[in-house]
């Protein structure tokens, strides 16, 4: 006689097993927590400022009108180049000496490849579309290798070198006209006005990047029409950069996002995005326009038009498309131009303090290239001393002076220290290249040593820790090729082309400002007077 299984016996074993599995589950639970615990016995806990508030921690301790890495800087002079601040909900770890930084780009650079989401990248990134926020994955990579083989890298630079040779060339004339009608001077004397340096800067790169990405170049009165669409969008770009440079409540405890929106920065996010979002929006629209019009509808001239034609599905790994280009086409607009005119900036600043580097520079461009032929970018590898300055500009005044928030996606060690899974981490890369240690007489501009005890650093290789302007790893900015190829020559071509004094007797103030690539928080003005034959600027 055959035996059956009756239903009660299955419910019963089915029942016996999932009890089973719940047991063993709490037992792998209870020794993970138990492993996890033992590893923070085992080690030291990360030293932390005082002075932490209940429940939103030291956030008060970063709201001053102070830029954010020199607060931190002040911090780890304090308590050491490793240290934690405790945010809302949130642990920030802060490194800012070589021996941590090594370890964190050669051993725990992938479990620290992805990015938190914060308000930044929510209402101004398109919802963390915007490869740079984006968190760690295929849709970051595969955006981030289009931009970078489309217009950052090595090869692409170099073919895309006539927009960059056109674009310096028209700022050089117009500069030179500027000051030679500005009080109908003499074309070999000093203007008697100051020209504001920075905001022709801007105009520059802006233009550069433009071009580049959306085949746009503007002129300098759609630069001064003021409420016009240049104008809106220029002044929206810049506000995005500021506010991408400050902390928001809302990133270290979400509660306060309603808040925020009403009043505070991300209320200012919405805005501007707005204005963003309508410009680049009406930019593609154009680019399908002319697409259309093509007999081959094949159109490439700008790296807008590259992205329609390699994005054709109408969804990217869950963004829409439209989304994908504006993003992409957002990012690499703003954080190419403020860095560069920034950096430039900055560059003449410490030239203007500091004459006898400015004559020297001036000596090395008259020996190598004269004074009867502009200075090109194919002489730029001859002009060391030229290289020498640019390099020590950068270790003073990092274009990011403090790296992209990154997310520890594993429980790890780094520096000694047990960090756990959620850990938020940033390089305080402004304090990182003032260290004592690796630079003497750290916070003098002193282009010299680039030539001599630092003659083998540069920030294009990996190996050198102590000087990373760019950062370094995964997620260092991919666009240091391109941002070093313009400021180079546009310093060369404005110390050759111009002698050069400060206005007023001082000094010219170093003071920086707030924002995502430290700006000089004055803008900057200063004498000129051309230094080489007329026709020479008349043949631009």
């Amino acid at each position: 006689m055959e035996s059956t299984i009756s239903p009660f016996q299955i419910i019963h074993t089915v029942l016996a097993s999932l009890i089973l599995y719940g047991a063993l589950r709490i037992i792998a639970t209870a020794n993970t927590k138990k492993n996890t615990t033992n590893k923070k016995i085992m080690m030291p806990k990360v030293p932390q400022p005082s002075g932490a508030w209940p429940l939103i921690g030291h956030l008060p301790l970063l709201r001053a009108e102070i830029p954010v890495a020199l607060i931190l800087g002040a911090m780890a002079d304090q308590h050491g180049p490793i240290y934690s601040l405790k945010l809302g909900q949130h642990e920030l770890l802060v490194l800012s000496a070589w021996e941590q930084v090594q370890e964190l780009f050669t051993k725990k650079d992938r479990v620290f490849a992805t990015r938190p989401t914060t308000a930044g990248g929510k209402y101004l990134g398109y919802d963390n579309a915007t490869f740079a926020l984006s968190p760690y994955g295929d849709y970051w990579r595969e955006v981030r290798k289009l931009a970078t083989m489309e217009l950052l890298s090595s090869k692409r630079v170099k073919n895309l070198s006539h927009v960059r040779a056109s674009e310096v060339d028209s700022f050089i004339k117009n500069l030179h006209s500027l000051v030679c009608t500005k009080d109908n001077v003499d074309p070999s004397s000093t203007s008697s006005s100051p020209v504001h340096i920075s905001e022709l800067l801007e105009h520059l790169t802006f233009n550069i990047n433009v071009k580049l990405i959306a085949g746009k170049r503007f002129t300098v009165g759609q630069y001064n029409e003021k409420n016009g669409e240049v104008w809106r969008f220029e002044k929206a770009v810049k506000e995005t950069l500021h506010l991408f440079g400050v902390f928001v409540w809302s990133d270290a405890m979400p509660c306060f996002e309603w808040l925020d929106g009403l009043f505070g920065h991300v209320s200012s996010m919405k805005k501007c995005f707005k204005e963003l979002d309508y410009v680049l929006g009406k930019w593609l629209e154009e680019h399908r326009q002319r697409r259309l019009e093509s007999k081959n509808n094949k159109v490439e001239s700008d790296l807008m038009d590259v992205m329609i034609s390699n994005f054709e599905e109408d969804e990217i790994y869950g963004h829409n498309r439209d989304t994908v280009i504006k993003a992409t086409a957002l990012v690499l607009v703003a954080t190419g131009t403020e860095s560069t005119s920034v950096t430039l900036t900055w560059a003449m600043s410490l030239l203007l303090n500091n004459q006898k580097v400015l004559k020297s520079a001036q000596e090395e461009l008259d020996i190598h290239v004269g004074k009867d032929r502009w200075v090109q970018e194919s002489d730029l590898t001859n002009l060391k001393y030229l290289q020498a300055i640019l390099k020590e500009t950068l270790r003073l005044y990092p274009p990011g002076p403090i790296t992209g928030l990154r997310e520890a996606m594993e429980d790890c060690h780094l520096g000694g220290y047990f960090v756990p899974k959620g850990t938020r981490l940033l390089v305080n890369i402004w304090k990182l290249q003032r260290d004592p240690r690796m630079w003497a007489n750290p916070c003098e501009f002193q282009p010299e040593r680039f030539m001599t005890t630092h003659a083998d650093v540069d920030f294009k290789g990996q190996s050198n820790f102590e000087y990373i302007p760019f950062s370094a790893g995964r997620r260092s900015c991919p666009g240091m090729t391109l941002g070093s190829h313009v400021v180079q020559l546009v310093l060369a071509r404005l110390i050759q082309g111009f002698n050069m004094s400060r206005v007023g007797d001082g000094a010219v103030d170093m003071k920086e400002g707030l924002g995502l690539a430290l700006p000089k928080a004055n803008p900057l003005e200063v004498f000129l007077a051309p230094r080489l034959p007329l026709q020479l600027y008349q043949c631009l």
